[in-house]
């Protein structure tokens, strides 16, 4: 799989054409790497998160995706995906397995040739660090998305090791 790399860093200075925000539904910026991404990309991507149309106020549910424009980050774009809260979702593997399959055919369908992810829902979102980092290694190794040069940017040491342990296993 060399078109998939961990890095061990801050994914807002991924030089790549789409960084994947853990966003929550409403998309109007939070905490963990949502927060994040909105400080350094700049107001402009809070107006673009506020273009999307909400449905009862929800601009993006569990397990879907949405694209903006990237604000002052030097990616061309932002894509937002929302993973599954694991202690409330009745499947959270299918919604967190949605949150990258989405994700990456966004990235594709947009002529994007390279994404850069976080452990979507290992944060807040609480779900298990070595069930969501096989999830997103098992999705992301998929032969449709080859095309895509895949980074995951990973904050902390320990997880950073373990997607990378994970890896190299394949």
């Amino acid at each position: 799989m060399t078109n998939i790399k961990v890095i061990l860093g801050d994914i807002t200075s991924a030089d790549v054409d789409a960084i994947v925000n853990a966003a929550n539904p409403k998309m109007l910026g939070g905490g963990g790497v949502d927060g994040a991404i909105h400080r350094a990309a700049g107001p402009r991507l809070l107006e673009a998160c506020r273009q999307v149309k909400p449905v009862n106020g929800i601009r993006c549910p569990f397990g879907e995706a949405r694209i903006t424009g990237a604000g002052n980050l030097p990616s061309k774009y932002v894509i937002h995906t929302v993973g599954p809260i694991f202690s409330s979702d009745p499947n959270p593997s299918l919604t967190l397995e949605s949150a990258y399959t989405n994700a990456c055919n966004l990235a594709l369908e947009n002529g994007c040739k390279s994404i850069a992810f976080p452990a979507i829902s290992c944060g807040a979102y609480g779900y298990p660090h070595e069930q969501a980092a096989r999830i997103a290694i098992r999705i992301c190794s998929k032969d449709t998305y080859a095309p895509l040069d895949i980074y995951f940017y990973i904050f902390e040491k320990p997880l950073y090791k373990l997607f990378n342990n994970l890896l190299s296993q394949d």
